[in-house]
């Protein structure tokens, strides 16, 4: 018997790149949303990037713009915390900061006391057992449900439950993002599950090769693609997360698996020192004229 997630409206916390796909995909798949916010400016950014992202749907012949119109109108915007009222589920979409996630957790769970309620994290790396810790006696609702950049584009969704989750939570959650038009597949709550544990190492790896002058970046790259069949090289993929992001990454599973083998590369950390944090500066290892 396939379990039903039950979801007729969700809170999304965070209006950025996550928070903002995951809210597009979720109207788009018939749910109602509402995205929280309280960075200025952060709301009407994520309404300009609904309405390009799918106006090149619409282009594209992949959505009618009566879709589009529908998936819009289901996604209401609130610059307060409170302002989530009357959701069934809610995902958390802000810094990959561990104690900014727990305190939020905490008042989510003092915000919603009906535990059918789930609330879900997409958080790349930190523990999810340690998140749910936050929820004192309703731990047992808190889910990992990591979606990948850009949501509307990439098809996977890792299911991370905590030790403290519950078995319908995690089916719940697969249904979920089964009827969002995605592929679930579940993970055990170990630091970076297994995306950012296979993937982020590799990327380390390459900026050690450049620091140590095995090749220079377009030829890393260059050998990546060619070689391995990869859609971007590592480096470029490494701007793209954002550089800072693959340091506090890095560090994560250094301190979750207990091993120095995962501290970031130096010249990495040079990168992020230097204010070169990738796209979204203008300039990580490669430069992004007018961004």
């Amino acid at each position: 018997m396939s379990i039903e997630h039950g979801v007729k409206t969700i809170g999304i916390l965070g209006a950025g790149q996550m928070g903002g796909g995951i809210a597009q995909v979720a109207a788009a798949s018939g749910i109602s949303v509402k995205v929280f916010d309280a960075f200025p400016g952060a709301i009407d950014r994520c309404k300009g990037v609904h309405k390009k992202s799918m106006g090149k749907f619409v282009e594209k012949g992949k959505m009618t713009q009566a879709d589009m119109d529908a998936a819009i109108g289901r996604i209401s915007f609130t610059d307060r915390l409170d302002g989530l009222t009357g959701c069934d589920w809610i995902v958390e979409a802000v810094v990959e900061d561990a104690k900014v996630k727990k305190e939020l957790f905490a008042k989510l769970a003092a915000m919603y006391p009906d535990h059918n309620v789930v609330l879900a994290t997409n958080t790349s790396s930190i523990s999810i057992t340690d998140i749910a810790t936050a929820c004192g006696a309703s731990a047992s609702r808190v889910v990992g449900m990591h979606f990948f950049n850009p949501v509307p584009l990439m098809q996977l969704v890792e299911v991370i439950p905590a030790m403290q989750t519950s078995p319908a939570v995690v089916e719940r959650t697969v249904a979920l993002a089964t009827a969002m038009g995605k592929t679930p597949l579940k993970a055990n709550d170990r630091a970076g599950f297994i995306s950012n544990r296979v993937l982020m190492p590799m990327i380390n790896e390459a900026f050690y090769a450049w620091m140590e002058g095995v090749a220079e970046p377009q030829a890393i790259d260059g050998i990546m693609k060619l070689g391995c069949n990869f859609p971007m090289g590592p480096l470029t993929l490494a701007d793209f997360i954002g550089l800072d992001t693959c340091v506090n990454i890095m560090n994560v599973l250094a301190d979750g698996l207990n091993s120095e083998r995962y501290r970031a590369c130096p010249l990495l950390k040079q990168l992020v020192t230097a204010g070169r944090m990738g796209v979204k500066s203008g300039r990580g290892v490669y430069e992004y004229p007018g961004k």
